[in-house]
């Protein structure tokens, strides 16, 4: 009797812990949230929204009146830079756990996915050197450019941090496909390529999706990658070539020295709530796809 309430009361103890645990995160979130809010609609009270989401140029620095807080060229800097590196890691990722799962031996997965978990622990700073020396010598020699720094540079460097993610999460997702499903279809005739493609894609599907909405989470929010990398031009890009500044870059720039409780110091909060708004909606959007995928199987 004494085990079984002590068993209780320990239950009791973790569902609490548990429960703590949850409602933290949420107000966290909740607290960020509003915090960004509140700091935002104070930059609105200043300067006008279709004036901050219509601009083109970003100029805090030349003060006063005079000042420009432009979101569109920073807000196209970010888009640039993510969807370059979504196209590059989305196949190489997929295609990666798909070898991993279903083609790599035993020997060859077992070194194979520690080293590629392991380049997640690279420090952002190394692989903005890496751009800086490596990748972008190499961009301006091919295409016969002044120098590499880019939004081309930035995309490689972000599709490398992205890849750990969304081949450990595809390569789980792929891994757990029923094997009946797999020897079902073969045994209908179909060879092993048409199986991949119209079995075990299909139905790790939802796990794919959130590795690929995980991959583009990174690469959205990094900072010290794109800020060594891209050049840090303020003007509105046009191609890959372009020098560029994401939303991230020009909040640690500028958060550190500007002047508290001033326009300037408001508008960095206000293209961080766009940033948080970004994220919240693919990651609502990447659960909505996954929850009809599963619908249909």
């Amino acid at each position: 009797m004494n085990k079984t309430k002590a068993r209780v009361r320990i239950n009791k103890l973790f569902r609490f812990l548990f429960q703590f645990s949850g409602l933290l995160c949420i107000s966290i979130l909740l607290g960020i949230f509003g915090m960004l809010c509140y700091n935002t609609i104070a930059f609105f009270t200043k300067i006008s929204p279709i004036d901050f989401i219509t601009a083109t140029q970003w100029a805090p620095s030349s003060g006063g009146d005079t000042s420009t807080y432009g979101l569109l060229p920073l807000l196209v800097s970010t888009l640039l830079v993510t969807s370059g590196s979504m196209v590059l890691a989305i196949p190489l990722g997929i295609g990666t756990a798909l070898f991993m799962s279903e083609y790599a031996g035993a020997g060859m997965k077992q070194w194979l996915k520690p080293t590629i978990e392991m380049l997640a622990a690279i420090p952002s700073v190394v692989i903005g050197f890496v751009g800086i020396t490596i990748v972008s010598p190499l961009i301006s020699t091919l295409f016969g450019l002044p120098n590499g720094l880019n939004a081309l540079n930035g995309s490689v460097l972000l599709a490398i941090m992205a890849l750990p993610t969304i081949i450990t999460i595809s390569e789980d997702a792929i891994h757990a496909v029923p094997q009946s499903l797999k020897e079902a279809s073969l045994g209908l005739g179909a060879t092993y390529w048409q199986t991949l493609r119209g079995v075990v894609l299909p139905t790790a599907a939802p796990g794919i999706i959130a590795a690929v909405m995980l991959g583009m989470g990174r690469a959205i929010g990094e900072t010290m990658t794109v800020l060594m990398a891209t050049g840090n031009t303020l003007a509105f890009p046009k191609s890959f070539f372009d020098s560029i500044r994401t939303i991230t870059a020009t909040i640690a720039i500028e958060m550190g020295e500007v002047p508290y409780q001033t326009t300037h110091y408001y508008a960095l909060f206000a293209i961080a709530f766009v940033l948080f708004i970004i994220t919240m909606l693919v990651n609502i959007l990447a659960e909505h796809i996954a929850n009809r995928i599963r619908q249909f199987q």
